[in-house]
């Protein structure tokens, strides 16, 4: 995705389009959340009442989380940072253009994952941004804003890409060996593992998402057109939650700001539970329930 003008946003006022009910019609669905908007150049938290209650600027963010100690991680186009909520800057480590970053995550051991595209890489850093791990990925794609979106270290220390420009989700093991090559359709914006082993991915422009088997034999997926009120845009970030659902970013950039709800939570069965529908955020590329994951 490249950089759009979005206008700045002057209101924070925010509004959540409750869809539905769960545990027989007693209860809204509601969520608190994490978000990254990419085109608004900007993350921040939801309340579970739809208010923002912190914001920070970032250029271009697509990935983000909350830490242990309350904290912020998140990716920006030229590196990764750790910020309070007090908005001060705990560490940051950045990369050189054209070298771009589109994803981090925390580590159980303390450090941090970075997928560096340029020269195609998972760097595995401390907190003082030393380099304590090079993985070098493959890929076919020699621009860097097309190598990769989203990566993620899985609980058996083999890494999960989603190769972007080479439209595969590629898995590595712990020595940067390839071991597993999932092809598709469209060009990869994620891939994450699922505990039974399926991995669900999302196929951006092809406004399609897919969940596959150990055999790559599709099992489940949403295409562009089958949620009414809800066309697929450019799927993007995904979670699937304890219950079952998945919640999915459904950015509006290349050519649809403000066409779609900008986040929403779909069955197995594909009834929309929940969505989140207000101009004023933007385009949200990822995000992160907080407290209901249920993916690697």
């Amino acid at each position: 995705m490249r950089s759009i003008f979005i206008p700045t946003l002057i209101c924070l006022t925010f509004l959540t389009a409750l869809h539905g009910v769960e545990e027989g019609a007693t209860k809204p669905v509601t969520h608190s959340f994490l978000a990254a908007d990419y085109g608004g150049n900007k993350v921040y938290i939801v309340n579970a009442e739809g208010n923002i209650t912190w914001q920070y600027p970032a250029v271009c963010p697509q990935d983000i989380w909350l830490l242990k100690n309350g904290n912020i991680l998140l990716s920006h186009l030229l590196g990764v940072k750790e910020v309070t909520r007090e908005k001060s800057t705990v560490w940051e480590y950045t990369v050189e253009e054209p070298n771009e970053v589109h994803s981090c995550q925390p580590l159980k051991n303390g450090n941090y994952m970075v997928a560096v595209a340029g020269p195609c890489q998972i760097r595995e850093i401390d907190h003082t941004g030393k380099i304590v791990k090079t993985v070098n990925l493959k890929t076919v794609t020699k621009d860097p804003h097309l190598q990769m979106r989203i990566a993620r270290k899985l609980s058996n220390d083999n890494y999960l890409v989603g190769h972007f420009g080479d439209k595969a989700v590629r898995e590595y093991d712990w020595n940067g060996k390839m071991i597993r090559e999932i092809k598709t359709d469209g060009n990869v914006y994620a891939g994450y593992r699922l505990p039974n082993g399926n991995t669900l991915i999302s196929l951006g422009d092809a406004h399609k998402i897919i969940e596959v088997d150990d055999t790559d034999k599709i099992v489940w997926q949403v295409n562009e057109n089958d949620l009414e009120g809800n066309p697929l845009r450019f799927a993007a970030g995904m979670q699937r939650l304890e219950n079952g659902n998945t919640v999915v970013a459904n950015w509006g950039g290349h050519g649809h700001v403000g066409q779609q709800p900008q986040l929403f939570e779909v069955t197995p069965d594909k009834k929309v539970v929940w969505q989140v529908l207000d101009n004023k955020l933007g385009t949200i590329s990822n995000m992160n329930i907080l407290g209901r994951t249920d993916s690697d």
